[in-house]
Parts: structure tokens; sequence; C-alpha cells
């Protein structure tokens, strides 16, 4: 490849982030789903769009495979093992056999209804089964659900990836028979024990380097925590154990640790299971082609109301009614069971390996995505409203993540009165910040509080300012005159300037 090929590809990988960042935006004011809008740029780049033309469906299960691993390393950092913890064991068979029940009664559909092949229903069955991790902690981490209803969902979804992908490359690689069957099983159970294992075992031997490394800086520090979860996912998919399920654990492991510059690990993963998730919907996109949908759309709308309204209810009743959650709970568990990029990406298992009728499982699948995402992700908050289970009052307006800093123009600081810093006993009010700037929170040996005007600050506390984009530069330096000079810093002259001495740190 020449530099000149380098520039061109560089050049058309940020404007498709950049592009798919705007259309994410604007498909957010219409009420449409992100991951949505990530697909049809792949559309709209795709042959019946711009005409690139991409068909390596090998490839597509390789990059999608990777960006899956990132997504759920990212969803296991981000997850408090307090909310999954009363909730494992439900979760867990509810990835489990709820997939089981789910394959089952997807497969019988598709054999009865569509008279597909009994190797191509089972196939199906397992591809739309389980739920899907990136689009569960992208749409319903916004909803103010109850603790263990959020729990269960995040922990189903990041489990039930592993028996999914199981079952698909079981399913087209071996000819179906009863002893078969008892095998595949038996893999099942070893390839789920195994993952979560290496899970376990990479995330407690990342933590055990990470605390004698000593990073100071925050970058290279959440780069290694993303790194060693990933490493989790390939040793384990060497041993023929669940990368995927490997690769949750070992984030959850990671995440809850206590480890140092927590905030900013998260930012990172995220930022990297954004990346993910957008090259995984445009790739999936470019590999759909619509004139070849058409046929397949009603075949997809059979499969996904079959799914929807028998197949998930009856696998979330059967696995948690023994556990006594409330049917309130069970029925927006039911309808909450999103599907995204996976089934696409478990779609092209049996076309790589070649599985008769399997491309045009591919177009089925990628229609019932398509369908649910359109369909589902929109009627959730309603939905949770209309089960009360969040407070009425409680709109897609006042989520944290749509209601940036940004709207206000204002951006945070984050600072820490070191010792010997010159901020220990000056009073909030003394540090005469320019309005409407102000701290807005303080963290004194580990407990928060919103501070008043004779707030005395001490060593070792860490403050929270919010400043606007235009008095940033004058809050900084007059936080930094502080830190140098106490609170009579203009009077000796300080105009904290950051090329001066002993400047703070943020």
């Amino acid at each position: 490849m020449s530099l000149q090929q380098v520039y061109l590809f560089l050049l058309a990988g940020a404007v498709i982030l950049l592009v798919s960042v705007a259309v994410a935006r604007l498909a957010h004011r219409v009420g449409l789903p992100v991951l949505l809008a990530f697909l049809a740029v792949g559309v709209g780049l795709g042959e019946d769009g711009l005409g690139i033309h991409f068909n390596n469906v090998a490839l597509a299960q390789a990059l999608g495979t990777a960006a899956l691993a990132v997504i759920l390393v990212e969803g296991g950092l981000s997850t408090e093992v307090s909310l999954i913890r009363p909730v494992l064991v439900p979760a867990s068979i509810l990835a489990t056999v709820g997939v089981l029940i789910s394959v089952a009664v997807v497969a019988v559909t598709a054999h009865v209804a569509l008279d597909l092949s009994w190797q191509l229903s089972l196939l199906l069955g397992a591809i739309v089964s389980s739920t899907d991790a990136a689009a569960v902690f992208s749409v319903l981490r916004a909803l103010p659900l109850p603790r263990r209803l959020t729990g269960l969902l995040e922990a189903e979804s990041g489990i039930n990836d592993a028996p999914s992908v199981i079952l698909v490359v079981a399913l087209s690689t071996t000819t179906l028979h009863p002893t078969s069957v008892v095998h595949l099983l038996g893999d099942l159970g070893y390839e789920l024990i195994a993952g979560a294992l290496f899970g376990l075992a990479v995330g407690w031997a990342g933590v055990w380097l990470l605390r004698r490394l000593s990073l100071v800086t925050s970058g290279l520090h959440s780069i290694a925590m993303v790194a060693t979860g990933v490493m989790g996912f390939a040793a384990a998919g060497i041993a023929h154990a669940s990368g995927f399920l490997a690769a949750y654990v070992a984030g959850l492991v990671l995440g809850n640790a206590g480890l140092p510059h927590r905030r900013a690990t998260r930012s990172v993963a995220e930022g990297l299971g954004w990346i993910a998730q957008i090259s995984l919907f445009v790739m999936l996109g470019l590999l759909a082609t619509p004139h070849e949908l058409r046929a397949s759309l009603l075949p997809a709308l059979v499969i996904g109301i079959v799914l929807l309204l028998v197949a998930r209810p009856l696998a979330v009743l059967l696995c948690l009614t023994p556990f006594r959650v409330p049917l309130r709970e069970q029925v927006f568990l039911s309808l909450a069971g999103l599907r995204g990029a996976v089934p696409i990406v478990l779609a092209t298992i049996p076309v790589v390996a070649r599985v008769p009728g399997s491309r045009q499982l591919l177009n089925l699948v990628v229609c019932l995505v398509v369908i649910f995402i359109l369909v589902q992700a929109p009627a959730l908050p309603p939905l949770a409203r209309r089960l009360r289970l969040v407070p009425t009052s409680v709109g897609r307006e006042l989520r944290a993540e749509f209601a940036p800093l940004d709207v206000i123009d204002a951006e945070l600081i984050e600072l820490t009165v070191d010792p010997g810093s010159r901020l220990h006993g000056v009073e909030i009010f003394e540090l005469r910040l320019p309005e409407p700037c102000a701290v807005t929170l303080v963290v004194r040996e580990g407990r928060a509080f919103v501070p008043q005007p004779t707030t005395r600050l001490t060593t070792g506390d860490q403050l929270l300012v919010v400043a606007t984009t235009a008095q940033r530069e004058a809050v900084e330096r007059r936080l930094r005159a502080v830190a140098r000079a106490g609170r009579l810093a203009a009077w000796y002259g300080e105009t904290g300037d950051p090329d001066g001495p002993a400047a703070i740190n943020r």
C-alpha cells in the first residue's frame, strides 16, 4: 500500500466516523435509534447508495468479532458488580436456558412456517435468540430502571452472546444427530465455564500487575485495562473457550477492583466502544444490499413477531418465575430483548462455512435486526413508564448523556489540593471565580458534598468546577494563582501564568 493510499484510507475513515456522529445526532433529534443511524450510513455507502462494493463476509466476521470483544470489555468495565451480583444466578439461567428455549421456538416456527431445513431453522434460532450487549448498553442505560432490572438486563446481555456463538459455530460445522446434540451440550458447558475462568484469571492477573506498575498517566492506565480485557478474549479463544464471556468477566473484574484512574478508564473505554459500534454497524450496512432484502421482509416479520411475543416471553417466564421476579418486570424483560449487530455478525458464520442457504439467512437476519431496532428501541421508554418502572416525569430530555454541558457552553474542571498548595485553608468564596463559574462538588476523604461559600478547603480535597468555555482560561488562571500565592494572590501580583512555577494539578 502506497503512502497516498494510506492518506486516502485515513481520510475516508475519518469522514465516515464524522458523518456517523452527525447522523446519530440527527437520529436522536427525530427520535430514531442511534444504532440504526450507523447502519444507515453503511447502507448509504454500499452498492445501492454510493456504489461501494463490499462482500467479503470472512473479513466482516473477523472485524465484527474483534469489535464485539471491545464492546464487551467496555460493558464489563462500566458495570458495577454490586448491580449484577444479586441477580447473577437468574441472569445466567436466562442467558443459557432461556436462549435454548428461544432457539427451539424460533426453529420450529421457521421449519413449519418458512419451510426451512432443520439446520437453517436451528441456525436462525441460535442467531437471533440472544440479546445484544451493544444495544442494551447504549439504549437501556439511559432509562432510570430499578437496579434489579438493570442488573438482570446487563448481566444477561453480557453473558448470552457466548452460548449463541457456540451454538452457531457448532450448527454450521456438524451434522445433527442424537449423539451430536449431547456432544454440543457438553461443549457448551465447557466453553462457558472455561470462558468465565479465563476471564477471572486474566482480570485478577491484570489487577495484580496494574497495582504494581503504578502508571501515573491515566491514558496509559486506561489502555492497559482495555488491552487486558481483550487479552482475556483472545486467550480464551485460543483455548477453545468462550472469548466473549471471558472479555466481559475480565472487564468486570478490572472495572470493580478499585484501581486508580477509574473515571478516565471508563471514558477511554466508552470512546473505544463507540468507535467499535460505529465501525461494526457501518461495515454491516456495507455488507447488506437493500434490493436483495425485499424477499426476506415478510419472513423476518414472521420470525420477529414469534420471537418478540412467544419465544422471549416464554423463556423469561420459565427462567425467572422461580426467582419471584414481578410480572411487570417480566413483561419488560420480555420486550426489552434488544437485537443489534451481534445477530448479523453471527449470521456471517454459516456463510463463511458455506452452509447451503446461508446467504438468504443473512438477508433475513439483517431485515429482522432493522425492524427490531426501528420498532422496539423507541418503544421501551414509554413501555417502562406504562409499567410504572420509571417515574412518569422522567423523559428523554432529562437523561444525562443527552443533556451535555455544551448546551450551556460550559466545561468541567477537576483539580486536587496537593500537599504544599496554598489552596489549603482558603474558603470557597475567597476563590472569587468569574461569574457564572462555580465549585459544584468537593470530595473529601471519600465523601462528596456540595460546598457552601464558607467551606474551607483542605489538603487532599478534590474539586469539581463548572466553567463556561469563555471563562475557562480565567478560571484556571485564578485557581492556579491561589494555589501558588493563597487568597491574596492578586495583592502579590500572582496572575496564574501557566508558564510560571507550580501549576495546579488538573
